[in-house]
């Protein structure tokens, strides 16, 4: 039987415009591929979200090998910048051209094609899941979360998870992912007493005071980093105040900071002590800080051990390359799938991701199919 071509099915998937939260018929054309070679197929739509689920082999099989990955893109930008139309999935001298030609649709369609191509010689005692959301690039809230709960209420489980995202960062190969950072933003709302600028005894600054907290977070060392996380960082991100006058000094000020945190904290913890200095501050100064707290996610870790080793061996056999073991970069879904069972994420040289020319090397996307189609082999050996 033919293989399955990565290439052409990752064309396809760029010509399907789904920009989140529109599904744009990526997961359609996934869902019959997978069907007719014999994958059970479940649409897990939520909140406006469309998410796929399909399994090959027995719900509970022994042992089950699952990948993760997403179809939705980030918007296009000025599409008249691009080389080639951001949804024409131009193949051409030797690269794919297109959004989500990186991040990640040419991930989903090696794994994918991995998957097809893996069970047409059938697993004796094994199960191949495949989780995949329209959800990924926005809010996450029914996505990935979504076909967890899902596959939680059926009884449906992953053993070991690769997520597809784009990992490597000179090389395919070069890197993998074994955890990521964790990631909140607090927004402090600063609230004094208005006045007249040429009077400032009689009103009460809340820009002076936002500033010298924003002033006091920023030069705080979090930590010197952990034995596989860099050190943890604090962005302050906006400043503002919306004041149009510059001779009065206003009633309140907005601020935000963005913390990338790592295994040495929870967002409890950093909760904690920014709530602490927003009230020192405040009995410095006589002006309240009200505090509103996102966390995108915590921090996690797959310790080094057989999900890495085996991504690691896959890797080293089809690139020559030793992966380097990274907690590096945003946050992804992993962060989600990391509560389900082991997750180590590896795919693609992310260069141009959610950049106009968004493009990957057609040569990345076989060499990628080969890479998963061989952990495949080896976890089923």
């Amino acid at each position: 039987m033919t293989p399955t071509d990565p290439v052409q099915l990752a064309s396809e998937l760029i010509r399907c415009p789904s920009v989140t939260p529109e599904e744009g018929g990526a997961l359609q054309l996934l869902e019959r591929l997978l069907s007719q070679a014999g994958f059970e197929c479940h649409r897990v739509d939520r909140g406006g979200i469309a998410n796929l689920f399909a399994r090959w082999g027995n719900k509970g099989a022994r042992r089950s090998f699952g990948f993760n990955g997403h179809t939705d893109v980030v918007p296009v930008g000025d599409a008249a910048a691009w080389t080639h139309p951001p949804f024409s999935g131009r193949i051409t001298d030797g690269w794919l051209w297109g959004r989500g030609a990186t991040d990640m649709k040419s991930g989903v369609a090696a794994f994918a094609a991995a998957a097809v191509d893996f069970v047409r010689k059938a697993p004796a005692d094994g199960a191949v899941i495949l989780a995949i959301t329209g959800d990924e690039e926005g809010t996450a809230t029914d996505g990935t979360v979504a076909l967890l709960d899902w596959m939680a209420e059926q009884g449906e489980a992953m053993d070991v998870c690769i997520v597809g995202e784009p990992t490597s960062r000179e090389q395919l190969g070069d890197m993998m992912k074994i955890g990521r950072r964790g990631s909140m933003t607090a927004h402090f709302t600063a609230q004094g007493i208005q006045g007249h600028s040429a009077y400032p005894h009689r009103a009460r600054n809340p820009v002076t005071a936002t500033a010298r907290l924003i002033v006091r977070l920023s030069q705080h060392v979090l930590d010197e980093g952990t034995r596989h996380f860099d050190a943890s960082t604090l962005a302050p991100t906006t400043i503002d105040t919306g004041n149009p006058a510059s001779n009065v000094i206003p009633a309140s000020c907005r601020a935000s900071v963005n913390i990338r945190f790592n295994d040495a904290h929870d967002s409890a913890d950093l909760t904690e002590w920014l709530r602490h200095e927003a009230d020192s501050v405040a009995a410095e100064t006589g002006v309240d800080f009200g505090m509103a707290v996102q966390v995108s996610g915590e921090s996690f870790l797959t310790p080094p051990g057989p999900l890495s080793e085996l991504v690691a061996r896959a890797v080293k056999a089809e690139t020559g390359l030793d992966p380097e073991p990274s907690t590096s970069g945003g946050t992804s879904d992993a962060r989600f799938v990391k509560d389900h069972c082991p997750v180590v994420e590896f795919g693609l040289v992310g260069k141009t991701m959610h950049q106009v020319d968004e493009r990957v090397e057609i040569v990345q996307i076989e060499r990628l199919k080969a890479i998963y189609l061989r952990m495949l082999r080896d976890y089923f050996a």
